[in-house]
């Protein structure tokens, strides 16, 4: 198993291959959200503008053999809890151990109360932040359903909020 990454800020050079990824990305979770492609045969960014230019949020690029290999976005950098916001790593690299290094990595970065959301729906998904938060916190965890805000038509949302133990 490689578990070998580089995780690196995400820069406004970087923006365009954010961009080429967040297409990935929202093609996998399109099978959750149900949603297509535009006209032109492009997913709409959704989310992924607003986490450029805030000083409360901030991202990373997921490298792996010099290639790019997901990103990882943050928001809550000056609240009380850090939280997971968009989380992606190509299929060609997962059930390798890259993702839940990435998210250990990030933990001791940013210490402190994390809150990861997710949807019970996306294939893997929920096991995946289960295990990090037992790895990274043992039972220390809880899991909460939130409503979606302002899309009352889907799922509620599950978060799992933990403090990761030091070292």
């Amino acid at each position: 198993m490689d578990t070998s990454f580089v995780l690196r800020e995400i820069t406004d050079g970087d923006r365009p291959l954010v961009e080429r990824l967040w297409q990935l990305y929202s093609h996998d979770m399109s099978e959750v959200r149900r949603t297509l492609p535009g006209a032109e045969g492009l997913y709409k960014p959704g989310r992924l503008p607003g986490y450029f230019g805030d000083p409360d949020r901030c991202g990373f690029l997921v490298m792996h053999d010099e290639a790019p290999a997901g990103f990882a976005f943050i928001d809550g950098l000056r609240g009380p809890a850090r939280k997971m916001g968009d989380f992606f790593v190509v299929r060609g690299v997962r059930r390798q151990g890259i993702a839940s290094g990435v998210a250990r990595a990030l933990f001791a970065r940013y210490p402190g109360r994390w809150e990861i959301g997710f949807q019970a729906g996306n294939p893997g998904a929920p096991e995946f932040w289960r295990r990090v938060a037992t790895d990274t916190a043992g039972t220390a965890w809880r899991e909460e359903l939130r409503p979606v805000p302002n899309k009352p038509h889907i799922p509620h949302d599950h978060f799992i909020i933990f403090t990761p133990a030091a070292g």
